[in-house]
């Protein structure tokens, strides 16, 4: 059973959630807290031992904590995904490999495309595929569909595997911190279209990439992940991409495994993450 607490804090936080838990025998195996000392905020996730359910247990640690405290107890363990892709293949390949293999800590159940360059291999995994038939410039039919397609699978999580076109702060705010994107660029350096050639007239000597929450500002939501890798003078614009596609998987990948694990607070425009 996985816990997860967000309140103001106090002296006497950690003792009063313990008490709590001894109470109903349940034996802590895991026990991360954080404060943020300019905001005056705590967090706290809690690995207990399996065993009988507590209904009133979140009531009851309630009771010991500050009136504002946001308290989860045993959050969905197997979350649902909708992924959204383009053409690009790699972030949706890996998804759909550890998803195949149980690895992935939810299950896919479908993937949808304003193209169907992917449709093949959504089929060899047994994946629904969708394609968005309503033409590109038509913004609000195509994001209605898209949404209509979306709440049929009921997912915890949408997945943005290299989907390339801005959401409109409508459609977001439908699914607020249940959006994440893989950006190709170490943000906030190179925001927006064509990172790599960014990079490269920049004359960078480090890419990077990073998986985030989607917000109503382009490539500025809270930070699950990030990752670099140095290139060197030599390095064309495609060798850039090439390396790139390897870390934007690897990126996504640690993102989705934070998220799907409970382990990511999200504060303001911030995260609090417990590896």
């Amino acid at each position: 059973m996985i816990i997860l607490i967000q309140c103001r804090d106090q002296v006497g936080l950690v003792a009063a959630i313990s008490g709590v838990l001894a109470a109903e025998q349940m034996n802590i195996v895991s026990l991360r807290e954080y404060v943020d000392k300019q905001a005056n905020h705590f967090f706290m996730r809690v690995e207990v031992e399996e065993g009988e359910e507590v209904p009133e247990l979140q009531q009851r640690l309630q009771q010991v904590l500050p009136p504002d405290a946001v308290v989860q107890v045993n959050p969905q363990p197997q979350k649902r995904i909708v992924v959204l892709v383009t053409k690009e293949y790699h972030c949706l390949a890996d998804i759909l490999i550890r998803n195949y293999f149980q690895s992935l800590g939810a299950t896919v159940q479908a993937v949808i495309g304003h193209y169907d360059t992917l449709e093949d291999i959504c089929r060899r995994f047994d994946i629904p595929f969708h394609k968005i038939e309503v033409p590109s410039s038509s913004r609000v039919l195509f994001e209605q569909q898209v949404e209509d397609l979306v709440r049929q699978y009921e997912p915890d999580y949408i997945v943005l595997a290299k989907f390339m076109r801005i959401l409109s702060p409508e459609f977001v705010a439908k699914f607020p911190m249940r959006i994440i994107n893989i950006h190709h660029s170490f943000l906030p350096a190179f925001a927006g279209a064509q990172p790599y050639k960014q990079a490269f007239e920049r004359g960078v000597k480090l890419i990077g990439a990073t998986a985030h929450f989607v917000t109503d500002h382009l490539d500025e939501g809270p930070i699950l992940s990030q990752q670099i890798i140095p290139v060197s003078h030599s390095a064309t614009t495609a060798d850039m991409v090439k390396a790139g596609k390897e870390i934007e998987t690897a990126v996504l990948a640690r993102g989705l495994r934070l998220v799907l694990e409970d382990r990511v607070f999200v504060y303001g425009n911030k995260t609090v993450v417990f590896e």
